[in-house]
């Protein structure tokens, strides 16, 4: 049975990347949870999926600037489309208390040491991974005991060559392109295959057959209806 990971929280019920959104995910009975960071000017991890700040801030001079430019204290006076701040990746550590992993995307260049830092000092279960594999393999260097995974939109002759290129565990793959010859040569390999993202009972009950390790998803609940959970 794969692990059912709610795609930025629990996003058909609260905004994405939100405390609400998290907790909500927990509350469903969510093994883990994928989110997105950035690192501000001053090296305070938040997150977030844009590298531009969605809401508004208190300052209008303040709109439109990535997060890379801003400190965490001006990050502070946005609010989203729900009213909330946006949370840090300490506010999502404090919520989990282990109880879910947490999956990191790491989006922002220079993400992976601040954001390492974090999960470090959380000791919680937690991975990162990334488009940018070169990311992944700082944080090889940065946090070896920390688990890796490497996203891919492709389909490789060897699927689990950029995993070990980058020494990775997990190979984030499109849901389309995942397989049982996927699956098989990368278990082949000692590795793990996470799909996302999957929406629709078809889907789950496809990839769940083809044995997969992990399962993102925006719908939770009718993922754990699907497979029985």
């Amino acid at each position: 049975m794969p692990a059912l990971i709610a795609h930025r929280g629990a996003n058909r019920e609260h905004l994405e990347n939100t405390l609400p959104a998290f907790q909500r995910a927990l509350d469903l009975g969510a093994d883990g949870v994928e989110l997105d960071v950035h690192c501000t000017a001053d090296g305070t991890v938040v997150v977030h999926h844009d590298a531009v700040l969605r809401g508004e801030s208190s300052d209008a001079s303040l709109t439109g600037r990535p997060i890379s430019a801003l400190t965490a204290d001006e990050v502070q006076t946005f609010r989203l489309g729900n009213g909330d701040t946006v949370p840090t990746l300490d506010d999502v550590a404090q919520l989990f208390r282990a109880r879910a992993t947490i999956f990191c995307e790491l989006k922002g260049a220079g993400t992976a040491e601040p954001a390492l830092k974090v999960l470090r000092r959380y000791g919680g279960p937690c991975a990162v991974h990334s488009f940018d594999h070169r990311m992944i393999a700082d944080a090889a260097v940065y946090a070896p005991e920390i688990a890796r995974g490497v996203l891919e939109v492709s389909r490789h002759l060897d699927p689990a060559e950029a995993l070990r290129a980058v020494e990775g565990r997990d190979l984030w793959q499109l849901a389309e392109f995942v397989d049982e010859w996927l699956v098989h040569a990368v278990h082949t390999a000692g590795k793990r295959v996470i799909a996302w993202t999957a929406n629709d009972p078809e889907a789950i009950e496809r990839l769940a057959s083809c044995g997969v390790d992990g399962l993102c998803t925006d719908d939770i609940a009718l993922a754990r209806r699907v497979l029985g959970r």
